[in-house]
């Protein structure tokens, strides 16, 4: 395994595009990559690492700006980990929510569903 990726073995391994990766460094979703002395972008281990962890945050639906934030105050020291538990807190208690709106719809839908299995077979 390499020690550091190129744009396009870094895009392999996350799943996103070249493009995805240029412009979340763009908007400081995630932190400055380094670069080669041609000045090719060389993503490392911590950087992949990161890049998962932001698709997990914008699968989940976090804001763009709430990773800003978050990737900001990491450079904080202890105001840094207050923010940081605190977007995360947050993020948690919209995801809980979010989980339970759907498990409502599925509910409702599987009943649906079984109205129609018992009317099928009539």
């Amino acid at each position: 395994m390499p020690s550091t990726w190129t744009i396009q073995q870094a895009a392999s391994v996350t799943g996103l595009t070249a493009h995805t990766l240029r412009y979340y460094e763009k908007v400081n979703l995630i932190p400055a990559i380094e670069r080669s002395g041609s000045g090719h972008r060389r993503y490392s281990e911590d950087d992949l690492g990161w890049i998962e962890f932001v698709k997990c945050l914008r699968s989940t639906g976090m804001p763009i700006s709430d990773i800003q934030r978050y990737l900001a105050s990491s450079s904080e020291e202890e105001q840094g980990v207050a923010a940081r538990m605190s977007i995360m807190e947050a993020h948690r208690d919209r995801l809980r929510a979010r989980i339970e709106e759907l498990t409502g719809f599925l509910e409702r839908i599987e009943d649906k569903v079984q109205w129609y299995r018992e009317h099928a077979q009539r």
